[in-house]
């Protein structure tokens, strides 16, 4: 039989630029999606310093005792606060900073989701202390579409909306720390009753 003829040179480094080719092109997309991920990553952190640095010029006290949002998007917000410069005389998280970590993220879940023509006002606010906190404290709020739609009608109707918020405050292990049940009151801007 006839034996087929060698490879030559060329179509060996033609087939060698084509495999390089290819590896390059795998190699481009992938970095664009990397870095596609991590320009969207830093859109989120920027955005996150963005809300943080207005509640910090709302709320002065808020950063100075380690408050920030973490994540916010419709209907959900993620808030933690340190335990550093906020332990009591156990060496735990003071009272005080599960209040504040609890309360904050309620207005800015409300403004987030209704804008800025709806005023939240926390009337009342219980917390359960479940166990103490050795760590920083994150909580957790949402609101479905339908919460907000039906605070949206009542207060486009009335002028005011009621709402309650309730967190689960949790320590950097996981560990269910308190609860917290915030009841809020959504005032409509400028609303004339009848108009």
């Amino acid at each position: 039989g006839r034996h087929s003829p060698q490879p030559t040179l060329y179509v060996l480094v033609w087939n060698l630029q084509r495999a390089v080719c290819h590896l390059v092109t795998w190699i481009s997309f992938h970095l664009l999606l990397a870095i596609d991920d991590a320009a969207f990553a830093i859109q989120e952190i920027l955005n996150y310093a963005a809300v943080n640095r207005i509640i910090g010029l709302s709320i002065p006290f808020a950063p100075r005792n380690g408050f920030r949002v973490e994540e916010i998007r419709p209907g959900y917000v993620r808030a933690r606060i340190q335990i550093k410069g906020n332990k009591n005389h156990f060496g735990s998280l003071y009272a005080g900073a599960y209040f504040l970590v609890a309360e904050i993220p309620g207005g800015v879940l409300t403004l987030f989701d209704l804008g800025p023509a709806y005023t939240p006002i926390l009337k009342e606010m219980t917390l359960q202390f479940l166990q103490p906190a050795n760590s920083d404290v994150t909580v957790e709020f949402s609101l479905t579409s339908e919460d907000v739609a039906g605070i949206l009608a009542d207060a486009n109707a009335t002028g005011r909306a009621k709402f309650t918020l309730e967190g689960e405050l949790r320590d950097l292990e996981g560990n269910h720390v308190a609860t917290s049940v915030a009841q809020y009151r959504v005032r409509k801007k400028g609303f004339q009753p009848g108009a």
